[in-house]
């Protein structure tokens, strides 16, 4: 049997051309499925206009209902399968659509096309998740933040599915399920919702060291980002560039917020899961619908190949990563989110990521937990999506035609011509063909890594070091950063029952990572304290990285921000006027918020509308609090146990607070000291003194005095 290809290369001219002007061919393909139902008449599913959407069709006014109403049985049925299965982690998440932009042509790192090409907009479309909790629960849990994007690219589609964290928890994807069925809720009552401070947890990453330092993240601020716009994203795993002569580079894959990076304080997160389940999605909405579009950008550490194994840690270990100050990133381009999904369920709920899409320029690396991830997530998607059509939903097509012999299955939506559904074929004249590999435009072909050795089940000696990267971690954080680990390993471990879970994991986990930390922790829990670690672990070859520190990756500027603005009857309009007019020239907002809805009268007799009341938007809704003077409205406000409670938890927060007039009294009632963040006497010449505490985050100096008040 021959098994000559009938395609040639000349063949191919012209084939399967994309219009690659076209920087809005995302959307265009997706236009056939959007539905518009305004002036339209009501219809079936078949398309039978429907004259009775009220009644079902019964054998008289009182009588049974009857089976053949098929308007009646076609709704139900629907409705009674509306809901696939969540996924199994990653349920709880938001999204929207981008684009991204190259800065420059990348030719000499990869032939990928859309890498290429700084005036053409690649369509995105990007999901932002928590891993533990079902759908139900809260954004502001302290977890890890599923990052993951999909390009819409003129090769194919390129998912680069990450985390807001660099490294994982295990190394090697066999250990995925246990891991997972660890950190979700007990099997026995099903709690805790969307947590990790529970037994099953603490005694998997106990008895697994490798976690070590994935969890020390998790214990980290990193685990409850301020906002989705405010969070880093990570690739976490080893990937390879290949260019168009074949050359071939390590890369680890950075997003960086234009917004910065900062987190929430723990009382606020939990705060903020009970007041607005939905603050982070809130969040990412309302900012798109304003067009303050989150941006981030676009860059990879590049090791070169011959440089693989020059480090004291393996490439190939999803749970170190490399420090910056050996491999700085460099910058590849852009990403803007700018539009809100139309329908969730049929975008946000239905998209489908796979780290196994790639395109051409792109490879893998024999990273052991990204290798069990290619097969994972296209397995997962199968039974989510209802079979192996998912990538015809809407959401999940190619801008790229698509043609191959793969044919029916469960929801095939593309309508076939021709005979042949196999290749090679000479009935339907050959088509559709093989591509040549090339350098633009080719065929994808596997990089050819030479690979010669025993087939064993064995972890590799270079991915035995479990604690020194966890070491450089914590010794990199800043005082306040380290403070909130400590009480994070105190808090999570307090929940745990059993009382040599605790002791195991200071004593054969965090007296490993740092003595301090496991004696400060272990005097939290009323364990004794350690005196020593219980392996030798490695020097590295950084002692700290300035890098890791989110005090190090503030924006600069208050771009975005929002400020809560409190007023009364009586109050001084004019500073209002004022202060607004310079938060706004500064990309900030106020919102202006009363004892009620209703609206106020400034001292000057004009009615001033508000955005809310104090309790509909309470302290932990906004970066800070400005309280504008006037006699009748302080008065007012300093009779308000609302309003008080209002900037106590402001201050307890550590937010920048700013009080203008006759607001300064409220310091003496709430027996409250300036600070740093806390300016008791601004004015229209002082806004910027504001403004500059408003964009350090927080007023970390306050947070020994803060953690005495009552709020």
């Amino acid at each position: 049997m021959s098994t000559n290809k009938p395609a040639a290369p000349s063949q191919l001219a012209g084939t399967d051309t994309l219009d690659r002007s076209n920087t809005n061919a995302k959307l265009e393909s997706l236009e056939q499925f959007r539905s518009d139902a305004t002036e339209q008449a009501l219809r079936t599913n078949q398309g039978v206009k429907i004259a009775d959407n009220q009644n079902t069709l019964r054998a008289g006014p009182r009588g049974p209902s009857l089976l053949e109403d098929f308007i009646m049985r076609e709704k139900i049925t629907h409705f009674d399968h509306e809901r696939i299965p969540e996924r199994i982690v990653h349920a709880r998440g938001t999204g929207a659509h981008g684009y991204f932009q190259a800065y420059e042509s990348h030719v000499a790192l990869t032939k990928a096309g859309f890498l290429q090409d700084p005036s053409k907009k690649t369509p995105v479309f990007v999901r932002f998740s928590t891993v533990q909790g079902p759908r139900g629960s809260g954004d502001t849990v302290r977890d890890v933040r599923g990052f993951a994007v999909k390009f819409f690219t003129d090769e194919g589609n390129f998912d680069l599915v990450g985390n807001n964290m660099p490294v994982f928890f295990i190394q090697d994807a066999v250990k995925f399920p246990d891991f997972v069925h660890a950190v979700k809720p007990e099997p026995h009552n099903e709690i805790p919702t969307g947590g990790s401070a529970h037994d099953t947890f603490w005694d998997f990453v106990s008895l697994v060291p490798e976690s070590a330092h994935m969890v020390i993240w998790a214990m980290s601020d990193r685990a409850i980002p301020k906002s989705l716009r405010t969070m880093q994203g990570f690739g976490v795993h080893t990937f390879r560039m290949i260019n168009a002569e074949g050359k071939s580079s390590f890369v680890k894959f950075h997003w960086r917020p234009k917004a910065g990076t900062c987190s929430l304080v723990w009382d606020e997160a939990q705060k903020l899961a009970g007041k607005d389940t939905d603050y982070h999605r809130r969040d990412l909405w309302e900012s798109i619908e304003m067009g303050d579009y989150p941006e981030w950008e676009f860059g990879v550490q590049i090791v070169a190949e011959e440089d693989e194994h020059k480090f004291d840690f393996d490439l190939l270990d999803p749970t170190k990563i490399i420090p910056e100050e050996l491999v700085p990133i460099t910058p590849l381009g852009k990403m803007v989110l700018n539009r809100n999904p139309d329908n969730f369920f049929a975008e946000v709920e239905q998209v489908a990521f796979c780290p196994g899409h790639i395109v051409p320029g792109i490879d893998f690396s024999n990273d052991p937990l990204l290798q069990g991830r290619l097969f994972s997530y296209t397995d997962t998607q199968i039974s989510r999506l209802g079979g192996p059509n998912f990538h015809e939903l809407p959401i999940n097509r190619a801008i790229t035609p698509v043609h191959n012999g793969q044919r029916d299955a469960m929801h095939r939506t593309t309508i076939d011509k021709g005979r042949a559904s196999y290749e090679p074929n000479s009935i339907d004249g050959g088509w559709p063909k093989e591509t040549p590999p090339g350098p633009q435009d080719g065929g994808f072909e596997s990089y050819p890594e030479r690979i010669d050795a025993h087939k064993i089940r064995q972890r590799s000696d270079s991915f035995g070091d479990h604690f020194s990267q966890a070491r450089l971690f914590y010794k990199s954080m800043s005082p306040h950063e380290q403070e909130h680990i400590i009480a994070a390993y105190s808090f999570e471990l307090g929940k745990v029952e059993r009382e040599f879970i605790r002791a195991r994991q200071v004593n054969e986990i965090l007296a490993n990572i740092d003595l301090e930390l496991a004696r400060r922790v272990a005097k939290n829990l009323g364990l004794p304290e350690p005196t020593a670690g219980t392996v030798d672990v490695p020097t590295p070859s950084l002692e700290q990285s300035p890098a890791l520190s989110q005090a190090n990756l503030l924006s600069g500027d208050i771009k975005t921000r929002k400020v809560a603005v409190l007023v009364a009857n009586g109050v001084d309009g004019a500073i209002i006027d004022a202060f607004k007019q310079a938060l706004e020239a500064e990309g900030a907002h106020a919102k202006l918020l009363g004892p009620t809805s209703a609206p106020v009268t400034t001292a000057d007799g004009q009615t001033l509308a508000v955005d809310a009341s104090m309790e509909g938007l309470p302290s932990i809704a906004f970066d800070a609090v400005f309280v504008p003077g006037g006699v009748e409205s302080i008065k007012a406000l300093s009779g308000d146990g609302v309003a008080l409670h209002y900037l106590l938890e402001a201050y307890k927060h550590l937010k920048a607070i700013a009080l203008h007039g006759e607001a300064r009294q409220l310091l003496v009632l709430l027996k409250l000291e300036a600070d740093a963040g806390l300016i008791p006497d601004v004015d229209a010449s002082k806004f910027q003194a504001f403004f500059d505490a408003i964009a350090q985050h927080r007023v970390w100096a306050r947070e020994p005095k803060a953690k005495a008040v009552p709020a």
